[in-house]
């Protein structure tokens, strides 16, 4: 992600804080935790044009109004505290890819945004010559079949780094890194799901996060905030004191068998897993950077999910 993006990224999470301040304030007090990532936050905000602050106070506003409809526990009145807090970066990288967390410690009882802006990227994980992808993202290490497949693309990146080759120069980077790689990839996956059966809900996990959350996306250019509910483990929409949420979300299961992963018709740079449920996953490998490096990237990207995931599109007025 381009340093523009990341602080785009930033300073829509300070305009959804702001936005669930002012909204919660209404009925109850809130404490606004000002940790180093709400400075990040404040800093990008704070360079932003009044016009790009307007667009963004829009989106928030909506979004959060119909969090409030979904969540009853955060506006009931009980003479506690409500938290307002960002959270690092870092806690993506173990699982928890909730940027902005709602906290009732008297209650024990908290929910979390995953916000977006102008994308839907899951993850953009990576593939290198040392990275276990298998250990940390369902609990497997790569088999020693993996590191003999993928050692003579990643000795090859490492010796085209070393003449400070440009990626785009490569003679055949599809085939001699993108489609080997990605075969690498699928047949380990392939190999482990026929041993251990529970790594299809555990890669949903790890991809989606340990947490259930909603997902706030701003499509700026449509005026339009989409709202998604991933409440894998029934945290979610859960009833206050004195009243029910006036939207009901249900618990999406994880799935429990993988049906299909192989190359989209056309492509050698994505592959697709297809798991029951509605589950399907697209996975794009691509150089993330100008010049050679034995490292590439993914853009890793939802395509299919169970109905019972909700999607709410709030239009700004």
């Amino acid at each position: 992600m381009s340093n523009k993006s990341n602080n785009q990224g930033r300073a829509y999470e300070f305009a959804c804080l702001l936005a669930l301040t002012e909204e919660i304030e209404k009925f109850r007090i809130v404490e606004v935790l000002q940790n180093s990532s709400y400075f990040a936050a404040q800093r990008a905000w704070d360079i932003l044009s009044e016009e790009k602050k307007a667009i963004y106070k829009a989106s928030a506003r909506v979004a959060v109004i119909r969090i409030l409809q979904l969540e009853p526990r955060i506006c009931e009145q009980e003479g506690d505290r409500l938290e307002l807090l960002l959270q690092a970066d870092a806690k993506g990288e173990k699982g928890d890819v909730r940027d902005i967390l709602i906290v009732r410690k008297n209650i024990q009882w908290e929910i979390g945004l995953s916000i977006k802006h102008n994308h839907f990227a899951a993850k953009h994980n990576r593939l290198s010559k040392t990275l276990d992808f298998g250990k940390k993202w369902y609990g497997v290490p790569c088999s020693q079949d993996y590191w003999k497949d993928v050692k003579p693309v990643f000795d090859y990146l490492d010796q085209e780094k070393l003449k400070h080759t440009e990626f785009e120069d490569l003679p055949d980077k599809e085939g001699e890194v993108y489609v080997p790689l990605l075969k690498a990839f699928m047949n380990e996956i392939t190999r482990q799901y026929a041993v251990h059966k529970d790594i299809s809900g555990k890669l949903v996990e790890y991809l989606l996060g340990k947490f259930d959350f909603y997902k706030v996306v701003s499509m700026d250019r449509l005026r339009t905030t989409r709202i998604q509910s991933y409440n894998l483990h029934g945290t979610l929409n859960l009833p206050g004191k004195t009243r029910k949420a006036t939207i009901e979300v249900p618990i999406a299961a994880l799935p429990t068998r993988i049906i299909h992963f192989d190359f989209v018709p056309g492509k050698t740079n994505t592959v697709e897993l297809y798991m029951d449920g509605g589950w399907q996953f697209s996975f794009r490998i691509h150089n993330a950077e100008t010049y050679v490096k034995a490292s590439l990237k993914f853009d890793i990207q939802i395509v299919g999910m169970p109905a019972a995931i909700i999607t709410i599109n709030c239009n700004w007025r």
